[in-house]
């Protein structure tokens, strides 16, 4: 997968190793014991995070334990409360950033997290369709059933975003609802839906490419400002993505020109030691050939698939080793100090909140929405959720 307009050209920076703190000696440092979470057994996220700790022991002697976590809330806990070094998560990574969704609740709230590096494969993600429609476009999605998924919030979001590119809402098509994302493709096999979002690869879109329905995955046109621009609006979390695996006849030689983000996201909180990192960090770029090998859908780790003006943070030990190997340019600096910035003025709105207690769930979480909407305003950032 090609990332288009953020994965900065290698080679842009200054080579030095320093942390705010002082000079740092440009070694790797790690533990004997590691822990960090990833999705559950069989997953690709616990997959690459095996692969990484097979790597490590072999290099290292670093035993890496991964604890599997069945959500994000699950995955963060760990980390958060110092078990876990760090975890291998997905787009919840950016959904605790934000405080919305489970973390808009008591007790989490927008978390001050922080990106080790992260992983971009070769496929895409976005919404297929049943290709008996004979749909070309995202405008054509107007009036067809797009699946709904209870609790899936990454899914319902993608959609979202894939019907905003045809400047349609939710409002605009039949919102089928299903218990769970394997549910939800089944329907498309039997004719009780007509749109489902998904990777490219997953193995249910096989299903529906082998029924008599067909698949077909419409484009987002990477060169289609209006498209892309209401996209950012609903999940700003997507990066141009040229596809070059998946059902529906994506190849290399039939490229799928749509949509992504990373998975898995290794990310952190701040506090964690900056030597742990930057050694995290390199270790990951210096065994690529090694755990990439060992588990093919792991070269989305490579350094050139790296996004490096996203939306979460970079941390201070990641930052110093990418400014020693010079891919770190002043204008990424900028960015992820602003991203910082967000997080502070994020963490301050929920600092309000504590007067909100005596709310009941439903109304503090409601209240919670108004007061970061406002302090995100008020500070020059789009709050994304109202």
């Amino acid at each position: 997968m090609r990332i288009k307009p953020i994965v900065a050209a290698l080679g842009a920076a200054f080579a030095v190793s320093a942390f705010a703190g002082g000079a740092f000696a440009a070694e790797v440092k790690l533990p004997s014991t590691m822990a960090w979470t990833a999705y559950n057994t069989g997953t690709t996220g616990y997959n690459q995070s095996v692969a990484i700790g097979a790597a490590l022991k072999d290099k290292y002697n670093v035993t890496l334990r991964v604890i599997p976590g069945k959500n994000d809330v699950s995955r963060l806990t760990p980390v958060r409360q110092g078990k876990a070094q760090f975890s291998a998560n997905g787009i919840g990574t950016y959904f605790a950033q934000e405080g919305v969704f489970q973390f808009g609740a008591k007790g989490w709230g927008p978390q001050m997290i922080r990106m080790v590096m992260a992983s971009l494969s070769d496929a895409n993600l976005g919404v297929g369709v049943a290709a008996d429609l004979g749909i070309k476009t995202w405008a054509d999605l107007k009036g067809k059933r797009v699946a709904w998924v209870r609790g899936g919030d990454a899914l319902n979001i993608g959609a979202e975003a894939m019907l905003a590119c045809g400047d349609l809402t939710w409002d605009e098509v039949e919102k089928v609802e299903f218990p769970g994302y394997g549910a939800s493709w089944d329907a498309l096999v039997s004719n009780q839906a007509d749109a489902a979002f998904a990777s490219t690869v997953s193995g249910p879109t096989r299903k529906l490419e082998a029924s008599p329905r067909g698949i077909f995955w419409p484009p987002v046109p990477h060169d289609d400002a209006g498209c892309w621009e209401r996209i950012a609006k609903v999940a700003p979390y997507f990066v141009k993505s040229m596809g070059t695996l998946g059902s529906g006849g994506i190849s290399a030689d039939n490229p799928h020109e749509g949509a992504a983000y990373p998975y898995p996201i290794l990310m952190t909180y701040p506090d964690r030691d900056n030597e742990l990192v930057y050694s995290v960090t390199r270790t990951l770029n210096e065994e690529f050939d090694v755990y990439s090998q060992a588990e093919p859908a792991a070269k989305g780790w490579a350094m050139d698939k790296q996004s490096f003006q996203w939306v979460v943070p970079y941390h201070d030990g990641a930052i110093a080793y990418f400014k020693e190997i010079g891919v770190w340019t002043d204008a990424m600096q900028m960015h992820n100090d602003k991203l910082v910035e967000r997080q502070n003025v994020l963490h301050a709105a929920w600092e309000q909140m504590s007067s909100k207690d005596g709310l009941d769930d439903e109304a503090f979480q409601t209240e919670w929405m108004k007061v970061r909407a406002a302090a995100l305003e008020k500070a020059g950032f789009e709050p994304v959720w109202r």
